[in-house]
């Protein structure tokens, strides 16, 4: 891959969508050197220089306000582990991302877990959880659940990154059945791996990547999925019609989302490379 990152562009949102009366989305957007992690808004651009950057979606489950908790529980447990990694110039020259990424999942995962059983009306309480660590002109993705990561290149095209950890997403990787009859299949939120909701330690889908300057990536949960194709995606990110034109790319993916579907609450962050 070839061109200096020299700054990242960003914008996110989330939305109740058009059924739900509350939000079990949540989404995180940071970055960090080793003395300092800073929050970022919802939109914006930052420079690269020594920076990484960490942006993650979380769709929560679970009865009551269980779901609502468990997504912002997810994310907040995600940043004390990083500030206690990373800052103070406490890790290590070289880290290991991907087993940092891990490791960091897991303990997640215990974390959520523990809340679940201290707490009645968090009891049984589970997330999605997608991320991109971007460092230097590698992205590191961690993942669990169904809300899904695309990668954009500069020169057109789409790839979901991530994979959906449910029965038709295994069987569409399989080749079995198509997107239109995994979009359509009964069990297809039924999760097979989730953020504390199953008993066992759970196993995180870990990928790195490189990637080039132009390029972009896109996290969403399954409230825009259910509601645009892959296609659709990339239309609106890349080469969107004039009516959207005015709108930042996330707000493009809420909109058309709510228009066609709507049920479910719509989380989408875009980031662009320059």
């Amino acid at each position: 891959m070839s061109g200096e990152i020299r700054r990242y562009i960003w914008s996110g949102q989330t939305h109740c969508g058009r059924v739900r009366r509350k939000n079990e989305d949540a989404f995180l957007a940071m970055m960090f050197d080793r003395q300092e992690m800073q929050y970022l808004g919802k939109y914006g651009d930052a420079p690269a220089d020594d920076n990484d950057f960490i942006f993650a979606v979380s769709d929560g489950m679970g009865g009551a306000l269980a779901g609502e908790y468990a997504s912002k529980a997810a994310l907040q447990t995600l940043t004390d582990l990083i500030s206690r990694k990373f800052l103070r110039g406490k890790s290590e020259a070289t880290p290991d991302k991907e087993a940092i990424l891990r490791e960091f999942f897991l303990q997640v995962h215990e974390g959520v877990q523990k809340v679940g059983r201290y707490y009645e009306e968090c009891r049984g309480m589970g997330a999605t959880l997608s991320l991109c660590w971007f460092s230097g002109k590698t992205l590191h993705v961690g993942h669990v659940g169904d809300s899904r990561i695309y990668h954009l290149p500069k020169d057109g095209g789409i790839r979901q990154i991530s994979e959906d950890h449910t029965a038709p997403g295994r069987l569409r990787r399989e080749g079995k059945i198509s997107e239109r009859e995994a979009r359509n299949h009964p069990n297809k939120h039924l999760l097979e791996r989730s953020i504390g909701a199953q008993p066992d330690a759970v196993e995180p889908q870990i990928v790195s990547l490189e990637f080039a300057a132009g390029d972009r990536f896109a996290l969403c949960t399954d409230g825009i999925t259910d509601g645009i194709w892959d296609h659709g995606i990339e239309r609106y990110l890349q080469d969107p019609p004039p009516y959207l034109m005015d709108l930042s790319p996330c707000q493009r993916l809420i909109k058309e989302a709510m228009e066609a579907s709507g049920r479910d609450n719509l989380t989408a962050l875009v980031i662009e490379t320059e």
